[in-house]
């Protein structure tokens, strides 16, 4: 009888889908909608963007082409050598034309509205009349080969059900360094002047230069700046107090510990008993 009921009450929880975990990718009993990795909007905008320079996007474009062309090149090379493909080659043949086609609605968006691109996945499927999981697919593997730097984001649910959801990715648009050797010759950046690059290299000396008078707290702050840059500068600040606290009170030395013990040590053994 005992056994009966029991298999009653697993057979309603089973139905009512308590007890059970959630599939890969489902919403979390929760209701939480924020995924890892996330930050929220209106934090990180103005340090994340970048206003493309006249061109540029016509250039990312016609390298993300290439680079397209490339990868399968390099998937018959392969293939006909009977050899595996290197964790850099695997990057660039995983680029598609979907991927390609949304990578020109990205630069496109940077052209238009100078650098701030933030699409959702409907707009960005609308207008490449690709489904939403291929372009999924299509932004996971433009960041696989170096192509876009995205950022998550959540907003706060000012109606009924979670404190907070999911809005649109932030996107910004890259020059795979890692994967021009692949590329041809036109592609790669033009070579430095001499001038330019004993210039260049001045300043990078001189600001290592200044770098390393900085306090650790300064050096944060410079380096870093934001609410990353202010979390390290205190630590950098109790660093700072720590140090300053050992300079003035060091302590004793090794050998004039030994010393001290030996002394008082024949003292001890020289006083009568």
């Amino acid at each position: 009888m005992m056994a009966l009921i029991l298999a009653q009450a697993i057979a309603r929880m089973a139905n009512s889908g308590h007890g059970t975990r959630p599939r890969s990718g489902g919403v979390h009993r929760t209701g939480a909608l924020v995924r890892r990795g996330s930050v929220e909007a209106g934090t990180v905008e103005e340090s994340f963007f970048a206003v493309p320079a006249k061109g540029e996007t016509d250039r990312l474009l016609r390298t993300a082409r290439a680079a397209l062309d490339a990868g399968r090149a390099r998937r018959r090379a392969a293939r006909a050598e009977g050899r595996a493909l290197t964790a850099a080659e695997a990057a660039l043949c995983g680029l598609t034309a979907g991927a390609v086609r949304v990578f020109e609605e990205i630069c496109t968006l940077a052209r238009l509205n100078g650098g701030r691109v933030f699409p959702t996945y409907d707009h960005l499927a609308k207008a490449t009349a690709l489904g939403r999981a291929t372009v999924a697919r299509a932004l996971a593997a433009l960041e696989a080969a170096g192509f876009l730097v995205r950022q998550r984001r959540f907003c706060r649910n000012h109606g009924a059900g979670p404190r907070y959801r999911q809005t649109s990715n932030l996107y910004r648009a890259l020059l795979p360094g890692a994967l021009l050797r692949f590329l041809p010759r036109r592609f790669h950046p033009a070579p430095l002047p001499n001038d330019m690059a004993a210039h260049r290299a001045q300043a990078a000396a001189e600001l290592a230069a200044m770098r390393a008078t900085l306090s650790c707290r300064e050096l944060a702050e410079v380096t870093l700046g934001g609410a990353l840059g202010r979390v390290l500068a205190s630590l950098g600040a109790a660093i700072d107090r720590a140090a300053c606290e050992s300079h003035s009170d060091p302590q004793p030395l090794s050998e004039s510990f030994n010393q001290t013990t030996n002394v008082v040590g024949l003292a001890g053994r020289r006083r009568p008993a």
